[in-house]
């Protein structure tokens, strides 16, 4: 099970390179119809082995009449969770489903969640460790850069820009990071100081230049850009903020004589748009690449030799309480596309904040420090579970409770499970990125 759709595409490539192709399905949220009843016939009469498909693989039943094994790729990816209708964790389900089963599952990623970590902590998981990077790729070299008083070119500094040039030079490919998509965040009225407000759910509008509208990431709606201030009346309304529409004109600008490649959800909306973009990027077509977090996720650009987070400050004073976590996942993530072949790999973090002790930390001693460090100390000074959600029975459990009649303890009840299937914890797999 991947987190989306195009992972799940590359793992059914390469489940069918390693095995038969009769043996390997591809299930997945596109097939309708008939196509879905045929691989659903595959699976089911005609003894399909491996089934790969995303967090939809749980509402088919078919699927678990002769399940042996399941496989969480990407397990700490927020992708897993169903967020409209019947609301749940695919990971978590995933956990539940092999417990009732009495089989084995292996939840990999090489940034595992902090309750996956706090589960191996507390032997409930056992702990697998794949240390080395497949073949002969090293792991790249982290820098900070201080942006502090440093004048940017929307958003790009002069150091970076220097770092750009001299890998374009080597023959290599540049991969830049910025998890906020559009021109800019905010549109703002230089005269009055009015901002631009969803008028559905007074969340600010972001600014795309492109197509001259204003949308709202959060619930979708859209208008075109407003030609005067409607509180003022004037036409001196500024973009504030960097977006990776507003990067790729700066790049364009910059480097004119090196194609760049934008990806995020506005240029990947067709069908077949990010699939052709990622085997752009594969082939080396496009030198530069910029995306938000669709271009950090399990995919391998063997000739990528640098890779830049354009703002790691975004993570770290958020008022959600996973900020930091998602923050370090991201910069693992994005670090992993760096330096995949038998090139040299470099990571450079832009930010205000250098001496941040979590981000120190994250670049001299890695992930799995920081994970420590933030499962023992971060989420306990925050008053916060090291679990994806607070749960009432949770809770219900500090309460008194009156004594049980005639029933075994739940605890005890899975230790004997536990030790008759001889499948009760999942394996948490954290290898390199």
């Amino acid at each position: 099970m991947a987190p989306t759709e195009i992972l799940a595409e590359q793992l059914y490539e390469n489940f069918c390179h390693w095995f038969s192709p009769k043996d390997c399905v591809l299930l997945t949220g596109k097939d309708k119809g008939r196509l879905r009843q045929s691989k659903l016939d595959a699976i089911n009469k005609a003894g399909a082995h491996v089934v790969v498909g995303t967090h939809a693989l749980f509402q088919q039943d078919v699927l678990f009449n002769k399940l042996g094994l399941i496989i969480v790729d990407e397990e700490h990816d927020s992708s897993l969770k169903q967020q409209e209708g019947l609301r749940y964790s695919a990971r978590d389900l995933a956990v539940w489903r092999a417990r009732r089963l009495g089989i084995p599952v292996v939840l990999g990623s090489a940034t595992p969640s902090l309750e996956s970590l706090y589960n191996a902590g507390q032997e409930r998981y056992r702990h697998l460790l794949l240390p080395e990077r497949t073949g002969a790729a090293q792991m790249p070299e982290f820098s900070i850069i201080d942006v502090r008083k440093q004048p940017l070119e929307q958003g790009l500094s002069r150091a970076l820009l220097t770092r750009i040039q001299r890998h374009l030079e080597a023959d290599g490919q540049v991969l830049l990071f910025l998890n906020r998509r559009g021109f800019a965040p905010t549109l703002i009225c230089h005269e009055c100081g009015w901002v631009a407000e969803c008028r559905r759910c007074d969340a600010r509008m972001t600014l795309h230049q492109r197509c001259a509208e204003l949308r709202c990431h959060h619930c979708g709606s859209r208008r075109r850009v407003d030609a005067f201030c409607p509180a003022c009346g004037s036409s001196e309304l500024l973009g504030i903020g960097e977006g990776t529409e507003r990067v790729e004109q700066a790049l364009l600008e910059q480097f004119p004589n090196h194609p760049v490649l934008r990806v995020d959800r506005d240029t990947t909306r067709r069908k077949g748009q990010l699939e052709d973009a990622l085997c752009d990027a594969q082939a080396g077509k496009a030198r530069i690449l910029l995306g938000t977090q669709m271009l950090a996720k399990g995919h391998h650009f063997p000739n990528v030799t640098l890779a830049a987070i354009l703002d790691a400050d975004q993570g770290l004073f958020s008022s959600d309480f996973r900020a930091s976590e998602r923050m370090a996942q991201l910069i693992i993530q994005v670090a992993g596309r760096a330096g995949r072949a038998h090139k040299p790999g470099e990571v450079i973090i832009q930010t205000h904040h250098p001496d941040h002790p979590l981000l120190r930390q994250l670049v001299e001693q890695g992930y799995p420090a920081f994970a420590e460090k933030t499962n023992n100390g971060g989420r306990r000074d925050r008053s916060t579970p090291a679990r994806s959600h607070r749960n009432p029975a949770d809770m219900a459990r500090n309460r008194p409770q009156p004594p049980r009649s005639g029933r075994e303890p739940r605890k005890r009840r899975r230790r004997r499970h536990s030790a008759r299937t001889g499948h009760s914890s999942p394996a948490a797999v954290g290898g390199r990125p």
